[in-house]
């Protein structure tokens, strides 16, 4: 049962969710990657997350990385990288890949309070030549040692909290909500009532509304 406290911390951590925030994991097949890459994604606000996989599911999640990560992210999974590339796009995004190419510059050099998604590639091979295509920026990590590139839930910390850094600068995650309200209203209930929300959706019904506590105010399925 959500307590009005647990609501309160709730909304405050909903209130900061950043809509124009995101990563788009091409490939990223280890579940602990997986992980802990969204364990990131939540701690730096990130609201939706995308994944594109062979069979366009949501790969299989390592709960010793997630901390429960995972239940407080949207993650819309892919089985086309194009398609989630021309969705992005079409919405403003930026698209930043990861990868040491000559031509990527300092991840410290892009600007992240515009809306962007950052691009990171499958373990083994890094990101594919059509998301190279697709990107409008790359960028790299300073390297001062022998191995050239760092575990991929690492890179998308490190540049995320930069992203996080930037966006807290400008004062992206001051109140108001940046997200759509109706989305803010349907994410909150579904947070603070898991439960009823699966009922509701079973039966076709709408969200009742929440009083300030938290509490259902309206009629819920059984």
């Amino acid at each position: 049962m959500t307590t009005p406290r647990r609501f309160r911390r709730l909304r405050s951590v909903l209130d900061r969710r950043q809509p124009d925030l995101t990563v788009l994991l091409e490939n990223v097949h280890k579940p602990h990657n997986f992980a802990a890459v969204l364990r990131t994604c939540d701690a730096v606000g990130v609201f939706e997350a995308h994944a594109v996989t062979p069979e366009g599911a949501r790969p299989a999640l390592h709960r010793a990385v997630t901390s429960s990560a995972g239940a407080w992210l949207r993650v819309r999974p892919w089985a086309d990288l194009g398609a989630a590339c021309d969705d992005l796009a079409g919405r403003g995004f930026q698209l930043v890949a990861a990868h040491p190419a000559p031509s990527a510059v300092d991840f410290r050099e892009i600007d992240y309070t515009r809306p962007t998604a950052l691009v990171l590639g499958q373990e083994k091979d890094g990101i594919t030549a059509e998301a190279l295509a697709r990107a409008d920026r790359l960028v790299a990590i300073p390297m001062l040692g022998m191995v050239p590139s760092l575990n991929v839930s690492v890179a998308a910390a490190v540049i995320l909290f930069e992203a996080q850094r930037q966006r807290a600068a400008a004062g992206l995650y001051d109140p108001p909500s940046r997200l759509d309200p109706a989305i803010h209203r349907a994410t909150l209930f579904e947070w603070a009532h898991p439960v009823l929300a699966e009922r509701c959706r079973a039966a076709g019904m709408p969200y009742p509304e929440l009083d300030e506590q938290g509490g259902v105010a309206g009629p819920v399925p059984r």
